[in-house]
């Protein structure tokens, strides 16, 4: 037997349970108590913010800056619910630009808390302390500014108070809260005391300085500058190279119009940028500022101001993406670190590669990070001819590019050197006029290529071949290591990917088709996918029930195991089903390729063919790393070689 419940009347709640409720939202932890506070004293213009802690802010958290202060007359009323100086109306919500505005902190805090804020104007002859408990407002000394001290958290919500973790638990979130506003504000001093000891400061400085004294000098030494401008927005700050990538996500921050946010429209677009030079599931490490008109962004989303809302959310990924990708394309060999050169010098050669407008030398072509328009990588010197400055790029004979196909052989013993090979290196690959113009005849090429071209090569001269796998060449630092068919690998890739970018992938037809068995998945695949194989240059049909007939292959690859290529790529096909999933796999199918068009373990290279990759890698995009983020190449200095060997000791 069941009885129904009595009915319960409708009324409204208590203020001070509202209240309560409302702080549920806002203040989850010491940390967000922290988050606040710091909020209003950068809003109210601060230049130093001092933060003092016990247990962890579990005790007593105290907040003082030097910033405008609040009048005597409207202390009581700041402690009032949705009672704010920073809006006014319905369009200062919609173009907000400071950091708090929604009124609900300092009367959430109160309401969990015992709480007493003392303050100065510079109209005042003395501060005024308000005790929020009581009310009670009475003279204080203190020099201008505002000091908040929230004591005992959650002592009148003692079941909140059980879900805190450990005092140094609270603390590690209370100091990380303060860096993320030391990140975005290197103009404002911030200090954060413990029981009584310093342990952190940040004094105010340039913003370089501010990033490496919050995430060091590993950081900085690791990172790339980022900066675009697309239209209404602005994308700056540091994202770290792929080698750099971390197994957990603790240095991502965003910031947009100067606030901290947790977005996944912004953590897609990064990682979208990383797809193909990140190894597994490695985390990359970034500092980015996007600067957006207010009217484009919408704030008001959550409580805690950690989330927001893009107008136009395309336009934001693309630009965090594109801006990303821009910096991580660079080569660490031809590129410094964010933290050895000033990154506005890289962003003043954003779109231009050629200081004086002289174009490339005939028959020569330039990188795709030129094409592209991102960074310059590599200068030669401004007082070099332009024959000069764009030495060491593949060049053309006088009958055209050649091949590592066509060259004799390496010896047979795996390490060799070749006298008399000493030809200035020229494209290297299985096809190398199927994705580039067909260069004009140059009249020649030297018979030696200068001491200083050598030296002036980031990636050096190749010296010799290793097992098969590796390549050797020395540089003006020291010894250079080449994963031969990781780096060939990206090669391939990235002019894939150009070649894809602008129209469908050339195809060259087999003069006698190749036939081979097939399982019924891949035939069904092959006659249902023909649209995305011919757009990826394989021309595959049925020739039976158990035969499929392979007729051309994409031109950049035509030395590759034609069959070996077909099956990877059906087997990729098979699990994809609408054409819009097949294009966004589009590049994913072109690393396949690439990978299978590559140059193999155990081919043995010449030295003009190895000097042609090193050559190729300088002028490729994101060449660091191959398209499954493995590295391609390691530098040895000097200094380590003499240290293997004790020398100097």
């Amino acid at each position: 037997m069941t009885t129904s419940s009595a009915r319960r009347n409708i009324r409204e709640l208590p203020d001070e349970l509202i209240s309560q409720i409302a702080a549920g939202e806002v203040v989850e932890r010491p940390a967000s108590v922290v988050r606040e506070l710091v909020d209003n004293a950068l809003d109210a213009g601060a230049r130093q913010i001092t933060v003092k802690l016990l247990a962890g802010g579990i005790r007593q958290i105290l907040v003082e800056d030097d910033g405008s202060g609040i009048p005597m007359d409207e202390l009581p009323l700041a402690l009032k619910r949705h009672a704010t100086s920073k809006i006014g109306s319905l369009h200062d919500l919609e173009s907000v630009a400071t950091m708090g505005f929604r009124g609900e902190a300092l009367a959430a805090i109160a309401s969990v808390s015992d709480m007493a804020i003392a303050s100065r104007t510079v109209d005042d002859a003395h501060a005024h302390r308000l005790d929020a408990r009581s009310g009670e407002l009475s003279p204080a000394a203190r020099g201008v500014g505002t000091s908040v001290e929230v004591r005992e958290l959650f002592f009148s919500t003692p079941a909140r108070r059980k879900f805190l973790k450990t005092e140094g638990t609270e603390l590690a979130h209370c100091l990380e809260a303060v860096r993320r506003h030391a990140l975005a504000r290197p103009d404002v001093g911030f200090a954060v005391w413990h029981e009584g000891k310093l342990v952190a400061q940040w004094r105010a400085g340039s913003p370089d300085q501010r990033v490496v004294d919050v995430l060091g000098d590993d950081f900085m030494s690791t990172s790339r500058a980022v900066e675009l401008s697309m239209g209404p927005m602005r994308v700056h700050g540091y994202t770290g190279l792929p080698d750099a990538a971390r197994s957990r996500t603790d240095q991502q921050y965003f910031y947009v119009n100067g606030r901290h946010v947790r977005d996944k429209l912004l953590s897609h677009g990064v990682r979208a940028a990383y797809e193909d030079v990140l190894h597994g599931s490695r985390q990359p490490t970034f500092v980015l500022f996007i600067e957006i008109a207010p009217d484009r962004v919408d704030v008001n989303v959550h409580p805690t101001k950690i989330e927001v809302r893009f107008r136009d959310s395309r336009e934001v990924h693309q630009a965090v993406r594109k801006s990303v990708e821009a910096a991580l394309a660079l080569s660490r060999a031809t590129t410094p670190a964010a933290g050895e050169a000033d990154p506005s010098s890289l962003a003043s050669a954003w779109p231009s590669y050629s200081p004086d407008g002289n174009a490339p030398p005939s028959g020569v072509q330039a990188p795709l990070s030129v094409k592209q328009q991102s960074p310059l990588a590599w200068q030669r010197p401004a007082d070099a001819s332009p024959e000069q400055r764009w030495a060491g790029w593949p060049q053309a004979d006088a009958g055209g590019s050649s091949s590592f196909l066509a060259s004799e052989r390496m010896p047979p013993s795996g390490l060799g050197r070749a006298s008399s090979d000493q030809d200035r290196p020229t494209s290297f690959g299985f096809s190398p006029d199927a994705l580039r113009p067909a260069p004009a005849a140059t009249g020649g090429t030297s018979s030696g290529t200068p001491a200083a071209d050598q030296h002036e090569w980031p990636l050096g001269r190749a010296l010799a071949q290793v097992g098969g796998v590796f390549v050797l060449a020395e540089n003006v630092h020291g010894l250079i290591i080449v994963d031969m068919h990781a780096a060939h690998e990206r090669i391939v890739y990235e002019r894939l990917k150009a070649q894809l970018a602008h129209e469908r992938l050339e195809s060259q037809p087999l003069l006698i088709p190749q036939s081979f068995a097939a399982t019924p998945q891949e035939i069904a695949t092959a006659e249902s996918q023909r649209e995305a194989l011919i757009s990826l240059g394989l021309d595959i049909d049925a020739l039976g029930p158990t035969t499929l007939a392979l007729r051309s292959v994409p031109l950049a690859l035509t030395q590759a195991d034609g069959v070996d290529l077909a099956r990877s790529v059906l087997a990729e096909l098979a699990q994809l089903d609408a054409s819009d999933v097949i294009h966004r796999a589009q590049h994913e199918l072109l690393a396949t390729m690439a990978c299978h068009g590559a140059v193999r373990a155990n081919r043995q290279l010449t030295l003009t063919e190895m000097n042609a990759l090193l050559r190729d890698m300088e002028a490729t995009d994101r060449a660091d790393q191959c398209n499954h983020g493995r590295p391609t190449w390691r530098q040895l200095s000097m200094r380590e070689l003499d240290a293997l060997f004790m020398r100097g000791r």
